[in-house]
């Protein structure tokens, strides 16, 4: 059986086609960038944001599809025709934060946020979540049903460690500066389900090819619950036990980054999320999935040895310093334009402009 995964090379993607490699399938990823080699798995290069790429991927017919790749909506509807033709069964990977905010536990037919929220300025938005839950309805629309439904909730490895709506380079890499983490109350105290992105490769990995998961849609999360509050101290207890030092925390009363992306903030981390999984138990044991704590432990001493962190964003370190009373040196920052918005976000744009212009100044006098 050939199964393609289209953006596989992340939290769920690496460890999935691992697994199906190991069930004796033939596994096909597509990357951006060429990746070392990993026997039987084989990486198609290019681009699947392109459609020349994408079209001629397609053409080479697959038994299964599992789809990681972000769209906009009105570009997924205009593939979806030649996706569910390519494909004995579609997994389209969508995502929980579809769901309304919920005083019980989660199940899948727990309404989603693009039928019950009455904000029109997010309404009119393609926001992840509305996006996911509009491409769900493309599906459902398809006159289809060779296509299988799957929310992951917070997923997390070795290489992604995510604080809130923060991700590890917003707050560890801070940590690991010298600097400050900078967290809110806000969050702090609000219930998640933290995942092990290799166990909900193994609830995917366990519907590849089952008829009866066509047609259908289904969260594969923890049920475990966890405050964020419960998962920093998890992150210090680590690092203080493998540094020797327990990094300085500043406590905003208000997310930053609601000047950020607002909506995650509001739609997502605001909500208590307890999640019931019923329905994937029929193909996976949930109960078998790491326990939070010591996953979390095990994955950040992992991540510890190598310290590999992708782009920073600069505007977010800036708010994040000043929150702190705290500077990141300019020789830290990449670029001219980076260190510009740093500049402008920490000390103002008068600040910045003057720095640019100093800085052009004495590179026309070289």
């Amino acid at each position: 059986m050939n199964v393609l995964l289209l953006g596989g090379t992340g939290a769920m993607g690496v460890p999935l086609s691992k697994i199906l490699l190991s069930k004796g399938f033939s596994v096909y990823v597509t990357s951006r960038k060429s990746k070392g080699a990993i026997s039987g798995i084989e990486y198609l290069l290019g681009n699947a944001q392109d459609d020349a790429f994408f079209y001629g991927v397609l053409e080479r017919k697959w038994d299964v599809i599992i789809d990681f790749m972000a769209y906009r909506s009105a570009r997924f509807a205009k593939r979806l025709p030649s996706i569910l033709d390519a494909t004995q069964q579609y997994i389209f990977i969508s995502s929980a934060r579809v769901y309304s905010e919920s005083f019980e536990r989660i199940t899948e037919e727990t309404p989603r946020l693009l039928e019950t929220a009455t904000d029109t300025d997010y309404l009119s938005t393609d926001e992840y979540a509305l996006s996911k839950a509009r491409q769900e309805n493309s599906l459902r629309d398809s006159g289809k049903s060779n296509w299988t439904i799957i929310r992951p909730s917070i997923t997390f490895n070795e290489s992604r460690l995510q604080l809130g709506v923060l991700e590890k380079e917003s707050w560890l890499y801070r940590a690991l500066k010298g600097r400050s983490i900078v967290f809110s109350e806000d969050i702090a105290d609000k219930i998640t389900a933290m995942t092990h992105g290799d166990d909900v490769s193994i609830g995917i990995a366990n519907i590849v090819g089952e008829q009866k998961a066509l047609g259908e849609a289904f969260h594969i999360t923890s049920e475990e619950e966890i405050t964020w509050q419960e998962v920093l101290d998890i992150y210090l207890q680590v690092l203080y036990e493998e540094l020797g030092t327990k990094p300085k925390v500043v406590m905003t009363e208000k997310s930053l980054n609601l000047n950020i992306n607002k909506y995650q903030v509001i739609y997502s981390r605001y909500f208590n999320r307890r999640f019931d999984n019923k329905k994937i138990k029929q193909f996976v044991d949930v109960d078998s999935f790491q326990k939070a704590e010591e996953a979390i432990r095990a994955c950040l001493k992992e991540f510890l040895k190598n310290k590999e962190f992708l782009s920073i964003n600069w505007k977010l370190e800036a708010m994040n310093d000043k929150a702190s009373s705290e500077f990141t040196p300019l020789d830290e920052i990449p670029s001219l334009h980076e260190k510009i918005i740093y500049l402008a976000e920490r000390f103002g744009v008068t600040f910045a402009l003057e720095f640019a212009y100093k800085v052009n100044r004495f590179l026309r006098k070289k």
